[in-house]
């Protein structure tokens, strides 16, 4: 089917809109009007919305990548020209997942992306992963996607983490060991790694033996409903449990703890987690040289 558009009638509000998407889309503006036209045309209707949201954390400062990050936010590095944020949120929207909330803190002004929320990690000099993704806990009011800023994953990857219905589902890759060899700036031991056990992950960490391990945790993970309330009910637990500054699984502090932390509290709390296995389709990129890595594959 070909049809060509050039003479299209929208009101300012949709064509304003239509405008973002197209930035974000790096398209021409008529150009991804005239292919919303076809996609309505042909039955499959356009970017079908989800209630879903994501949770974009973005907080945090990196000690590797100092000479790349002195201005800007990791999340902000350009691939190719787009940079890793960006590239995320195209991800999303291709899933119809538009409500998107990023966790911003060191150099917040350089994230100003439209059609986005923003929440500000005030203290992000001081905590971790976790407490930044606490900092959105407002849009934990149905199910959520929770993603690292840091890392490029493939559409595909996206798309089979939405076909689980766990109330936590962890995106997993289990050809993981592969991408640390000849890794030097982050060693293997630094991979956030999984233990799975009757299709459940039973520990996870980044002081998990890679012997021991099923595979890594790539920074991407889904929480149902029922989940977002479980994970919100359980910190407010380990905030009254644990001071600031009282050790929390791996982590020195809560303060400082990660996500996987949180996620091994819930696992102790005999929490069902799912893994979601990929092979591939996935970068963090967190050195230097996996950035070269990057640019020769995105």
């Amino acid at each position: 089917m070909s049809l060509t558009q050039r003479n299209i009638a929208i009101d300012s509000e949709n064509w304003l809109k239509l405008k973002r998407e197209a930035e974000l889309r790096n398209k021409n503006v008529r150009a991804l009007a005239g292919e919303i036209i076809i996609d309505y045309l042909m039955g499959e209707g356009y970017a079908k919305q989800s209630k879903l949201k994501a949770i974009i954390i973005a907080a945090g400062m990196s000690s590797r990548l100092m000479e790349l990050t002195d201005d800007k936010p990791k999340c902000m590095i350009e691939i190719n020209g787009k940079t890793i944020l960006q590239r995320q949120i195209e991800i999303f929207h291709q899933c119809g997942i538009t409500d998107i909330t990023i966790v911003r803190g060191y150099k917040k002004e350089k994230i100003n992306y439209t059609g986005v929320k923003y929440v500000y990690n005030v203290n992000y000099r001081r905590n971790n992963i976790l407490e930044s993704l606490m900092y959105a806990e407002s849009e934990m009011n149905d199910e959520f996607i929770c993603s690292y800023s840091d890392i490029l994953f493939d559409k595909s990857v996206l798309e089979k983490l939405l076909k689980s219905k766990e109330d936590f589902s962890m995106v997993v890759d289990t050809d993981w060991i592969k991408n640390y060899e000849n890794r030097f700036q982050h060693p293997i031991e630094e991979a956030e790694k999984i233990v799975v056990e009757k299709e459940r992950v039973t520990k996870i960490g980044k002081n998990v033996n890679a012997n021991e391990a099923y595979g890594e945790f790539i920074g991407l993970a889904k929480f149902s409903k029922k989940g977002a309330e479980i994970l919100k009910r359980e910190y407010v637990q380990v905030k009254k449990h644990f001071g600031q500054n009282s050790p929390f699984h791996e982590s020195l502090t809560l303060e400082k703890a990660y996500l996987t932390d949180m996620i091994q509290e819930l696992v102790d709390k005999g929490h069902n987690i799912s893994n979601v296995d990929i092979k591939d389709g996935w970068m963090e990129l967190d050195t230097q040289e996996v950035f070269k890595k990057a640019e020769g594959r995105y």
